[in-house]
């Protein structure tokens, strides 16, 4: 019988110290796998030494000193994490219980017998141990790359379970004594956790939905800046078709002019400028992109009655994607004209583009004589459908890891970008 204790303890110590282990995200090495197996090996050792001198209750209540606390030591020492490694034996502690769980099940079907717990719980050991180390320690292992904040969520729950169990079970006898606080205690833990998933969950959903709308947002204005790009880039080779084919005009004003059909050639002549001048792309700098975008906005402001002035230098090489390069600046040039025609002075937008060093750096200044409302340094607003534009400026700057400045100075808004 002691033996088959001794077997049990010493399964369930190798199947907590195995799952601590996996749970923590290590570089495997041959180096690290022989320490980890000697500290087992080691804290096996210590076990059974006091097994032999203080007897079995000694080493229950040592256990947290004996075991937990140098196994949190060896793997802070294969990982330099000390929340997580806490956290893991934390962990690895609370799935010892399935081994419980299993035993206790067997016997209230079969027979209630400490042999047949101990025996139970040794069978049950291998394939448990196999199930968590092959479907739940990859997700554990992720949690430990997460924010503190989430980490400490996570290891709530083991350290209350932990906590519970040492000073209602093992140190006390306040559980099997049916005390109230003991008894129902873990079902409110339980119900604590409920609650707090839900409102988490609740939250995480309500973020997704709002990244989704603004994903979809933004791959509406990428397609449509696509698609102006290369409406722009057919109107251009237009204009260039005409100019090839200048002779082939030439003949026909010619002919008309012998014939005498003076207003028949002044109407073609307005005529192939008009297809011309709406074809035209003027060069601002290198960036074939950076010219469509800034010719089309160009029109634009023309259009309503605004102006830009524009001052380029920008090579045809840049460290930006396309499309990324346009959903910036036509997002930036939209807010820009947005704001400059809702004016009743329509003013002048001004842009300053041009590359130096391998950046890329980009500032728009435009009339705004409404109060902005700013927010940790970028403008909100609670309009609906308005300030995705700028988000989506903020989310392509970050992700190449450069920078942006949102301010108004002299009643002109000015936003600047490198990156």
């Amino acid at each position: 019988m002691n033996l088959l204790y001794v077997t049990n303890g010493a399964a369930v110590g190798i199947f907590g110290m195995v799952l601590s282990g996996a749970f923590c995200d290590i570089h495997w090495t041959k180096e690290k796998r022989e320490f980890l197996v000697g500290s087992i090996f080691v804290l096996l050792a210590i076990q059974g030494v006091m097994y032999l001198l203080a007897g079995a209750a000694t080493i229950r209540y040592l256990y947290p000193v004996i075991t937990h606390v140098p196994m949190c030591i060896a793997l802070y020492i294969l990982t330099k994490k000390r929340l997580w490694t806490v956290i893991s034996v934390l962990t690895a502690y609370l799935c010892c219980q399935l081994r419980r769980w299993v035993a206790l099940f067997i016997m209230a079907v079969f027979v209630n017998s400490e042999t047949v717990q101990n025996v139970t719980e040794l069978i049950a050991t291998l394939p448990l141990l196999f199930l968590l180390l092959r479907f739940v320690a990859p997700s554990v292992r992720a949690i430990s790359n997460y924010p503190v904040s989430i980490q400490l969520q996570f290891g709530l729950i083991p350290a209350l379970g932990y906590g519970f169990d040492y000073l209602t079970r093992v140190y006390t006898d306040l559980l099997s004594e049916g005390i109230p606080a003991a008894v129902e205690f873990m079902p409110f833990v339980c119900c604590i956790a409920y609650l707090v998933f839900v409102l988490r969950t609740s939250e995480e959903e309500r973020k997704k939905n709002e990244l989704e709308q603004m994903q979809s947002c933004l791959n509406l204005q990428i397609s449509q800046a696509v698609r102006e790009i290369e409406a722009l880039r057919e109107s251009q080779k237009d204009a260039s078709t005409y100019r090839h084919d200048l002779r082939h005009h030439m003949q026909h004003l010619l002919s008309c002019i012998e014939n005498g059909k003076i207003e028949q050639a002044e109407g073609y002549i307005h005529e192939v400028c008009a297809q011309i001048e709406a074809g035209r792309v003027k060069n601002y700098c290198e960036n074939e992109t950076v010219n469509l975008i800034f010719s089309s906005f160009a029109g634009r402001a023309e259009s309503a009655g605004a102006t830009m002035n524009i001052k380029a230098v920008v090579p045809y090489i840049l460290p930006v994607s396309e499309t990324d390069l346009c959903v910036l600046l036509s997002n930036a040039l939209e807010n820009a004209l947005h704001a400059c025609t809702a004016q009743e002075q329509k003013g002048t937008i001004d842009i300053l583009a041009y590359e130096k060093n391998g950046r890329f750096f980009f500032q728009v200044t435009n009339p705004c004589r409404k109060e902005v409302v700013f927010e940790n340094g970028v403008p909100v607003t609670d309009r609906p459908g308005h300030g995705i534009g700028v988000r989506s400026i903020c989310a392509i700057v970050d992700r190449y890891g450069g920078m942006y400045s949102f301010l108004v100075e002299d009643n002109k808004f000015i936003l600047r970008v490198s990156l």
